[in-house]
């Protein structure tokens, strides 16, 4: 069947052709912050960017409609690990893919399942064929190799795929971590000999990502940036990071990682970060990021405004007529006053969760939006700086047991 005319200028076309491009638009000569426009087949994603999280299948409290409407994500995360065990990849396929069955119209990636590596370390085991999971939900265990991950995000359909790593935490033996490294790149190689041979038809649609391990060693991670970049990927993540390390040691890995990988090719940064570390890691030359961060605390009552980081249960907001933030145009601070947050909140109503997560995904939407304009006009430096001094008299971060 022949495409008519009108058809090959949809999105997807008959040929389902299509090659993720990366173009840069500007660069700030002091720090390296880079802002720029990544093409997929579901629309341009404008970096830097940080990505909202949505491991099984959604952005928990949240609908996509209100994610469009009142967020404005060009791009959000699934987990393979997660949505392998339910409803499983080949379900997720026969109903359309990912975008069809979770009704999300924009790019999605997924991880691999590399961070389940560390997370469900009493449910793993590791070995030079991948990683043999024992789910958590009902006890079967599951293979999971660099070729099957491949396979089976390509199941997903999503725009960006992770290749399958392993990471350790932090404290991490040198020999575990040289171990765990040696195996990434191993893994890396195999699963791009599989997407570039028995799966070359999906390549156009379906970026594969290597990821950076290495620990908090620098001459690890040179080393392994080094012999990922030989693969020629459309991007590179650095990983292994928010595994327990002191925050300024993320930094530091990342400001060594990052220049050792293509400038043509977007960079980004697994796991990170808070509202004031987000123009951190931009100034390192980081073009993407995601976290779950602003989602989790927000169903905890921390919220992060202009104003410093709100605990919503605190007495103080009893009579608060005020919004929630009156610089930030969301729905949640154009419809209610603090105090009714605080009810929502104390009376463990299902609304608040939804109201939160809404505002503090805004919030660091409207950040990299900020970081991404500043960069544009040149004005980045002055911006980072007013960023920083706010970081330094801003109160205590939210309990860890928020994080």
């Amino acid at each position: 069947m022949r495409c008519s005319r009108a058809a090959t200028a949809r999105r997807t076309s008959c040929r389902s052709v299509f090659d993720l491009k990366f173009e840069i638009e500007a660069v700030c000569p002091e720090t390296g912050a880079r802002a720029g426009r990544l093409h997929t087949p579901h629309g341009v994603i404008e970096t830097p960017i940080f990505m909202p999280v949505g491991t099984q299948g959604t952005v928990k409290g949240v609908t996509p409609q209100q994610l469009l409407d009142e967020v404005d994500p060009p791009i959000i995360l699934g987990n393979t690990y997660h949505l392998f065990l339910r409803p499983g990849h080949e379900t997720v396929e026969r109903l359309g893919g990912l975008h069809q069955f979770m009704q999300w119209p924009r790019a999605i990636l997924t991880d691999s399942g590399g961070f389940q590596v560390w997370s469900l370390s009493g449910l793993r085991k590791v070995s030079a064929d991948g990683v043999l999971f024992q789910s958590h939900l009902n006890g079967d265990r599951h293979l999971f190799t660099p070729e099957s991950t491949v396979d089976v995000q390509l199941a997903l359909g999503s725009d960006i795929m992770m290749v399958l790593d392993e990471c350790v935490g932090y404290p991490a033996k040198p020999k575990e971590v040289r171990t765990a490294m040696d195996r990434t790149l191993d893994w890396a190689r195999r699963a791009f000999a599989h997407y570039r041979g028995p799966r070359a038809d999906r390549v156009a649609r379906h970026a594969l990502f290597p990821i950076v391990q290495g620990g908090m060693d620098p001459i690890l991670r040179r080393a392994c940036a080094e012999e990922l970049v030989a693969l020629d990927a459309p991007g590179y993540a650095i990983g292994g990071l928010s595994v327990g390390e002191p925050r300024p040691l993320s930094l530091e890995m990342t400001e060594i990682t990052a220049p050792l990988l293509p400038r043509d090719k977007p960079r980004y940064v697994m796991g990170v970060g808070m509202p004031e570390e987000l123009p951190e890691y931009v100034a390192r030359g980081v073009d993407m990021m995601d976290c779950v961060m602003p989602s989790r605390v927000a169903r905890h009552g921390a919220l992060f405004t202009s104003e410093g980081r709100f605990l919503i249960k605190q007495a103080r907001f009893k009579e608060d007529p005020a919004p929630l933030d009156p610089r930030c145009g969301c729905y949640t601070c154009r419809s209610f006053s603090r105090a009714y947050l605080r009810h929502l909140y104390l009376a463990e109503e299902l609304l608040f969760s939804t109201l939160a997560t809404i505002h503090n995904l805004r919030f660091y939407l409207d950040r990299m939006r900020e970081i991404r304009r500043a960069i544009v006009a040149g004005e980045y430096p002055a911006l980072l700086r007013r960023y920083r001094a706010e970081a330094s008299g801003a109160d205590d971060e939210p309990p860890r047991d928020l994080a």
